[in-house]
């Protein structure tokens, strides 16, 4: 017996439906994984033309809005769905990021049917592991130590910062299972770290406070966030750019207000901090610290471990390129170097391998961003030096500008076929 009309229809809306389902929980996992808004909304395009559908999307750090129509009807299509999906803003997880990727892929290919490439995603982990968490932690410790290092701190900061590094991942540790202390989180942060660094200044150790404090909470600035922001603003994403910029202003702010409180406690406590004795490292402990600090990044990407010396070796290529521009013409034409090189790393590597090129994308900027130039600019207003302010202000941006032009100029030099 041959199917009626009316049965085929509604097996047809059942395959719409099954392909915009497979569609949203793809959106929904790219987005929570950490996915950009440009780079999320090529990707779903790309998808949905693929599995036969016409879709219009907008993505944002907080929602997602998608409307689909069949690409058989035609470009006049009227679209026959409209989803809005509420999120949170992601956290980067080049792990899960990796298996999402696999599983889209597979789909396409005919490895796996709509319906079990859904329930593939649906399969897929979000959150740590006890031994992920342990190294979290860790990673906030070594990456505080290491970069205490780069900003040419003596002996007695290197080891105050990794500690605070790892109270501070501890504390990270307890907010995730306490979601109600998420808001306060960056501003307590802040303020135990700058009130335990004055503390030990002025009783222990004499020690660099601001470099210290500036190490303790370098996992929390969001330079990436700020980078993300100009880019989607440049690729008039405009939207989503504006919400992340602001989204990173507010995480600044409340890391400014954290460091102010705890100075102001310590001043009322009249507690005062002893400068340290100038005793600079060896030169060989910055190459030490760049190989802990590219380690501890990947670590706190969530790289899968095969992905590791990639991941490590992007941050050296990302840092090299930065210093032998600097060298050349000035810090801003290192960092647009750097973006540059790394940018169009990023995309062969995923030409050649068929993998996400924020494997190599994210870990080979990650030193560059400028989180802790915005912060230094907030605290000044905090200080009411608005001179200086306005001084470290227009430095992020032209350090931002430098970033997102050689991002952009590397999609030029070598295209992206991949949206991730």
């Amino acid at each position: 017996m041959q199917p009626t009309t009316k049965q085929n229809a509604a097996m047809d809306q059942l395959d719409f439906e099954h392909r915009v389902r497979f569609i949203a929980e793809l959106a929904r996992r790219l987005h929570e994984y950490g996915t950009t808004a440009p780079r999320l909304e090529k990707a779903l395009d790309n998808v949905s033309g693929r599995l036969g559908l016409v879709s219009n999307i907008l993505a944002t750090p907080t929602s997602i809005i998608l409307s689909f129509a069949v690409l058989a009807e035609g470009a006049g299509a009227l679209p026959r769905l409209t989803q809005v999906i509420r999120v949170e803003p992601g956290d980067l997880n080049l792990r899960r990021l990796v298996e999402v990727d696999a599983i889209a892929e597979r789909v396409f290919s005919g490895e796996l049917n709509i319906e079990s490439g859904l329930r593939a995603l649906h399969a897929v982990h979000s959150g740590l592991t006890r031994r992920a968490e342990i190294m979290r932690v860790l990673s906030f410790g070594i990456s505080s130590a290491a970069v205490a290092v780069l900003f040419k701190g003596v002996l007695a900061d290197v080891v105050l910062a990794g500690a605070l590094g790892l109270l501070i991942g501890l504390m990270a540790s307890v907010v995730m299972r306490r979601p109600t202390l998420g808001p306060a989180f960056e501003a307590m942060a802040a303020f135990v770290a700058m009130f335990i660094a004055t503390l030990v200044s002025a009783w222990l150790q004499p020690v660099n406070v601001n470099t210290v404090v500036m190490a303790a909470i370098i996992v929390l600035l969001p330079g990436l966030t700020l980078t993300s922001a100009v880019v989607e603003l440049s690729t008039q994403h405009l939207v989503a750019g504006s919400v992340r910029f602001m989204g990173a202003t507010a995480v600044l702010l409340k890391l400014t207000f954290g460091t102010v409180a705890g100075m102001q406690l310590a001043n009322a406590l009249h507690i005062e901090s002893m400068p340290a004795m100038a005793m600079p490292l060896p030169a060989w402990t910055e190459w030490v610290a760049l190989l802990a600090g590219s380690y501890a990044f990947a670590a706190l990407f969530q790289a899968a471990r095969r992905d590791y010396p990639l991941a490590m070796a992007s941050s050296w290529l990302g840092y090299l390129c930065a210093r032998f521009g600097g060298m050349l013409s000035g810090p801003e034409f290192g960092v647009f170097l750097s973006g540059l090189v790394v940018g169009s790393a990023a995309n062969l590597y995923a030409r050649l391998f068929n993998r996400p090129g924020a494997i190599v994308r994210v870990p080979g900027i990650i030193m560059l961003v400028p989180g802790s130039i915005g912060f230094r600019s907030l605290s000044y207003v905090f200080e009411r030096d608005v001179y200086l302010s306005l001084d470290k202000a227009f430095s992020l941006i032209v350090i931002l500008a430098s970033l997102a032009a050689g991002l952009l100029f590397g999609n030029l030099l070598v295209p992206p076929r991949r949206s991730i």
